[in-house]
C-alpha cells in the first residue's frame, strides 16, 4: 500500500502540472485576498447592503478565502485527471498489472488526493494570508480578530482535498477526459449554483438548498449567508460533514465502478 501511494503522488509531482496548478493556486488567493482587503463599498454600491469593515471576523475570513471560489475547481480538475489521465493515455491497465488489486489502488489515489488538495490549500492560504493578512494589518485592523479565523483556515485545507475527491468520482463516471472536466467544472461553477439559487426561491427549496456541495463549501468555511440568498446556511460543522458525505459517495461509487470495469 505504501508503495501505490508513493506511485501516486509521483505520477502527480513528476509532471509539470502541479507547480502550474500550484502556480495559478498562489495567484488566486493572493489576488481575490488583495482585493477584498482593499475593497470598501458603499450601500449605494451594494444595493443597500452594509458590508462589515475589517474589523468583523467574517469579512477577514472571506479575504483569507477568497481564493478558494478558483482553488476548489481546480482541485476537481485534478480528482479528475488523476483516473482520467490514465484511460485517456492507458496507462491504466499498467497500473493495474503493478499493483493487482484495484483496491489499493484507488485506496492509493483517494489518499494521495487528500494530500494533494491539502497542498494546494496551504498553497492557497500563503497566498490569501500572506498578502491579505498584511493589507488588512497596513490598514489598522487586527489580521485573526477572533478564534474563528484558524478554524477556517484549517477547514480550507479539508475543503479542497474534498474537492479532488468529487473530481476523482466524476473521472470515473465518465470515462472521456476532456468531457468529465468540462462536464465537473462546468456543473460545480454553474449548474449547481444557478439551481441551488433557483431551488432557495422556493418555499419548499429553503430546507434543500443548503444541503446542495457549494452551499456545503460556503458554510464549512463558515463565510455566513450570501447576500440576498433566500436560504439559511448550515453550521460549520454541518457544512463540513454533506462536503464529506458527497466526497465519500462519489469516493465509492467510483472505486464500485473501477473495481468491476473492463480497462482493456
Amino acid at each position: 500500500m505504501i508503495r501505490a501511494i508513493k506511485a501516486e503522488f509521483r505520477k502527480f509531482f513528476t509532471t509539470r502540472l502541479w507547480w502550474g496548478m500550484a502556480i495559478a493556486v498562489f495567484v488566486a488567493g493572493a489576488g481575490l485576498a488583495a482585493l477584498f482587503a482593499l475593497w470598501d463599498p458603499t450601500p449605494e454600491m451594494t444595493g443597500g447592503v452594509t458590508v462589515p469593515t475589517l474589523a468583523d471576523p467574517s469579512r477577514v475570513r472571506s479575504v483569507y478565502t477568497g481564493g478558494l471560489s478558483v482553488s476548489y475547481l481546480l482541485t476537481l480538475a485534478i480528482g479528475v485527471m488523476t483516473i482520467g489521465g490514465e484511460y485517456r493515455h492507458k496507462t491504466i491497465t499498467s497500473t493495474f498489472l503493478a499493483t493487482p488489486r484495484r483496491a489499493q489502488v484507488m485506496i492509493a489515489k483517494v489518499i494521495s488526493l487528500v494530500g494533494i488538495g491539502g497542498f494546494y490549500g496551504l498553497v492557497s492560504l500563503v497566498g490569501g494570508v500572506g498578502v491579505g493578512g498584511t493589507i488588512i494589518a497596513i490598514r489598522g485592523y487586527s489580521p485573526f480578530p477572533d478564534s474563528s479565523i484558524p478554524r477556517t483556515l484549517a477547514l480550507s485545507l479539508l475543503v479542497l482535498a474534498l474537492w479532488a475527491l468529487i473530481g476523482l468520482g466524476a473521472g470515473i463516471l465518465i470515462p472521456n477526459q476532456v468531457a468529465a472536466l468540462l462536464i465537473s467544472v462546468g456543473v460545480a461553477w454553474i449548474a449547481e449554483p444557478i439551481l441551488s439559487m433557483i431551488i432557495a426561491s422556493q418555499s419548499w427549496g429553503k430546507t434543500v438548498s443548503p444541503y446542495f456541495p457549494s452551499s456545503a463549501t460556503t458554510a464549512a468555511l463558515d463565510l455566513g449567508t450570501a447576500s440576498g440568498s433566500a436560504a439559511p446556511m448550515l453550521s460549520w460543522w454541518a457544512g463540513a460533514l454533506v462536503l464529506m458525505a458527497y466526497a465519500a459517495v462519489m469516493a465509492i461509487i467510483g472505486t464500485v465502478l473501477t473495481l468491476g470495469r473492463d480497462v482493456s
